[in-house]
């Protein structure tokens, strides 16, 4: 990276009791991008984040954040940075300009400051009709547009984000990463937890964790590109005897159930024509491998590894 990165984090570590949530974890997020860190349930995707916005410590390790130490400068990394939990504290009671004034007298905004930029963050999230209508009463989209306004009031530097579309409708995921788009053009830095392979695929640079551990890092397209195996696509009426003989077959190292679809998985060099051969009723083409893929393949190199 040429410019010195606004997040840094070195040798992290995190222990609860026996269990290491995080372990040895090295990265840095350039300013002006956005990061996406992946990984299953308990992979430690956000104890990783809250460490870094200092909302918890580290076991060990230093976590740097707009040029501050976040253990002995909280205060400062703090006044830069927006935080947006999966369960962000919105008060179904209240409506939505009621809770950005809120909001806003929490982060110590002056009047002026809020009236100038609460209209500014309703239009880009196409909210202005429905600031009257309490938080409640939003459907699940609209309630994480009102968090994300709420974190942004103060004018953060760095956005993180912990899972944000969690359980939130197609349009409106869509809606959300429209808004990350535009938020990231303006100058703004986003760090994103997501479950979602689609959504890593909208990431400038993803990171994959697995059990705590960094196993993957580089740009969606260079990753997709990185897997040391020709995937090839099966498709045809009986997915189910495709896959089983794929599976019995010596030259397949893998076999996934993708969608209406099988993804076979074999060494570089291998000819369409020969899973063609195993499949015969089957309709065979070689692909690039998806997100998906990828990392399935690469937990799998890392289980078998240690086991």
């Amino acid at each position: 990276m040429n410019a010195a990165p606004i997040i840094t984090i070195r040798g992290l570590h995190r222990k609860f009791g026996d269990i290491e949530a995080v372990h040895d974890l090295n990265l840095e997020v350039a300013r002006g991008e956005i990061f996406g860190l992946v990984g299953p349930d308990g992979a430690g995707k956000t104890t990783t984040l809250r460490i870094t916005c200092g909302l918890m410590h580290a076991t060990a390790g230093e976590v740097r954040v707009a040029g501050h130490d976040v253990r002995a400068e909280v205060g400062a990394v703090k006044d830069r940075i927006g935080y947006m939990a999966q369960k962000f504290g919105l008060y179904g009671d209240l409506t939505v300009g009621e809770n950005l004034r809120f909001y806003a007298d929490l982060f110590g905004i002056d009047k002026q400051q809020r009236d100038t930029l609460t209209p500014q963050l309703l239009e880009m999230t196409r909210m202005s009709p429905f600031v009257d209508r309490h938080a409640a009463k939003l459907s699940g989209g609209m309630k994480q547009k009102l968090a994300l306004m709420c974190t942004l009031l103060h004018r953060p530097e760095v956005l993180f984000l912990d899972e944000p579309t969690n359980g939130v409708d197609p349009v409106s995921r869509r809606d959300f990463w429209a808004i990350l788009y535009q938020l990231v053009h303006e100058g703004m830095t986003v760090f994103v937890t997501t479950a979602y392979l689609d959504e890593a695929e909208r990431c400038d640079r993803v990171g994959l964790l697995h059990k705590g551990r960094l196993i993957l890092l580089d740009s969606p397209a260079r990753l997709k590109n990185s897997l040391p195996l020709a995937c090839f696509e099966v498709r045809g009426d009986d997915l189910r005897s495709y896959r089983e003989a794929l599976r019995r077959a010596a030259n397949v190292e893998d076999v996934e159930l993708a969608g209406s679809s099988i993804h076979a998985f074999a060494p570089q060099g291998t000819e369409e024509a020969a899973i063609q051969a195993i499949v015969p009723g089957a309709r065979v083409r070689r692909i690039l491998p998806s997100l998906e893929d990828v990392f399935i393949a690469t937990v799998r190199r890392e289980e078998n590894r240690a086991a």
